[in-house]
């Protein structure tokens, strides 16, 4: 698939400039589409576009299917006459460095009514109606099941009313009656997304840019796909996980992550033809050019843990149907256009399945001196058929990186720092960074992908996530409008000239 060399910047939508508390598919995502294309950019990465969860997560979804209605803009609600101006003036003092959610939830909420309840008085619903349509197959259950979240005061779905938690046919009828009109207010964000969305597609590809999106492997249990196929997944009698799933041990944590999604019934899902990974794929694919696949390793085997455990630490790996899955995706679809992430303790298994499906994966510059990762620095490396990092969203940022290097007085990778890169204790902090980043471009690797953080210098306090955490400072990274100089413009744009990219 990675057929020609080319560049790229990871930035997810809500780490874009706005007034309104969060980045959306608004003015901003254009002048950053504009910024790519000047500095010669080919590819943007972005996270996933479904709902996240109270702590912000988008792999923690309320929807493997559905969109973030907090990246709506309201900008184009007044272009498009749903909004009117006078009604967007009282913003509230947003900061501009961090994602300030519940906020933000709460000022959205109030312009979206305002445009759900002019959308309802129009008679251009054409469009509208061809959208729930062409999504019948999640869409329906999808605003439902945030109704009655609504409903029930935001508990488990396992925890409503048993007719309705376990979807009796009568209370099913009896709900969507009753909620009708929170059901077509859900509905109006989720069209209204897909919109917006689509003409940021539109004018991405227009100027040559494709856009990587990210599908996470797990879903939450607290979410409308657990509630509306609980039999794809392994649960007890009271809708609760038997199992979690998590990883053991790593790089990131001494105690594993125990992320609490429930496994899996990959038995069920081969009956027919994983058909609700069908839907997924074909809904991503719709959206993006390629899929970003997260956490590979999981399709060869997953790390399972009981449920009543604190910690990661005692579990087991169970085996996935990964090649079967994939071979029947590709009988749909062809060679799909997917990254894997194969990060982290890495089987001859599963380099075997992913050389076996053709996939090419992905290397991360901060792990290419940690022997239980990588034993080969980035300069020794010869693999072209994948994608070069610095970080992803789940790494520090390179500055802060180095400067836990330096302060844990890490000789040892220091001076291959030194050795291979110049990397001097004499020299700027902003040097370290380019430095380390034409390292990445320098490299064999066919596609390069650099955080907007690692360009913009930035250290641990611009980080997105620390992974086998929850709240701090997770996925609340904002850049300010005005970073993005001609002097960055201008590095960036040499560095892709030079290394023909």
């Amino acid at each position: 698939m990675l057929k020609e060399r080319a560049r790229g910047i990871l930035l997810h939508l809500t780490s874009l400039p706005s007034p309104y508390g969060i980045g959306d598919l608004g003015p901003e995502a254009y002048n950053f589409m504009d910024f790519l294309t000047r500095t010669q950019q080919k590819l943007w990465q972005i996270l996933p576009l479904n709902p996240p969860d109270h702590e912000g997560s988008p792999y923690k979804s309320l929807s493997a299917f559905a969109d973030n209605p907090l990246l709506i803009s309201a900008d184009k609600l007044i272009e498009s006459g749903l909004l009117k101006a006078e009604e967007v003036d009282d913003v509230p003092k947003f900061t501009e460095t961090k994602v300030q959610f519940f906020e933000v939830t709460q000022f959205k909420k109030d312009l979206f009514l305002k445009a759900f309840r002019r959308f309802a008085e129009s008679r251009e619903n054409g469009r509208y109606e061809q959208y729930k349509e062409e999504n019948k197959d999640w869409l329906a259950d999808f605003c439902l099941y945030m109704a009655l979240r609504e409903h029930f005061s935001y508990k488990p779905w396992n925890y409503w009313d048993k007719d309705i938690a376990f979807r009796d046919e009568e209370a099913l009828k009896r709900y969507r009656n009753k909620l009708a009109e929170e059901v077509r207010y859900q509905e109006f964000l989720q069209y209204l997304f897909s919109q917006q969305w689509q003409e940021v597609r539109n004018y991405a590809n227009h100027r040559g840019l494709k856009i990587i999106g990210d599908l996470p492997i797990f879903v939450a249990h607290n979410s409308s796909d657990v509630w509306a196929h609980p039999e794809l997944f392994d649960l007890d009698e009271r809708g609760n996980p038997r199992k979690v799933v998590g990883v053991p041990p790593d790089y990131f944590s001494k105690t594993g992550q125990l992320w609490g999604n429930p496994p899996y019934n990959w038995k069920r899902m081969q009956e027919d033809n994983f058909l609700w990974w069908r839907r997924r794929f074909e809904k991503l694919l719709k959206q993006v050019d390629i899929i970003k696949l997260d956490h590979f390793r999981g399709f060869e085997a997953y790390w399972e843990v009981d449920a009543a455990e604190k910690t990661a630490i005692k579990g087991k790996w169970i085996k996935v149907p990964g090649y079967e899955l994939f071979s029947t995706l590709k009988q749909y679809w062809g060679e799909l256009p997917l990254i894997v992430e194969d990060l982290g303790l890495i089987t001859p298994e599963v380099q075997k399945l992913k050389k076996s499906l053709g996939f090419p994966g992905m290397k991360v510059f901060q792990f290419s001196f940690d022997p239980q990762v990588c034993r080969r620095s980035p300069l020794a490396d010869d693999e072209e058929d994948c994608v070069f990092y610095t970080g992803t969203h789940d790494n520090d940022t390179l500055l802060g990186w180095y400067r836990g290097l330096k302060q844990s007085k890490d000789t040892k990778v220091l001076r291959k720092l030194e050795r291979y890169y110049g990397i001097k204790s004499n020299i700027s902090e902003e040097q370290v960074c380019w430095t380390l980043i034409e390292a990445v471009y320098s490299s064999r690797a066919k596609w390069v992908i650099i955080p907007l953080q690692d360009i913009l210098c930035l250290g641990s306090e611009a980080r997105m996530n620390l992974p086998g955490t929850v709240g701090g400072n997770n996925w609340l990274w904002r850049f300010k409008k005005g970073d993005l100089t001609a002097e960055i413009e201008k590095k960036l744009t040499l560095l892709a000239q030079k290394y023909s990219r």
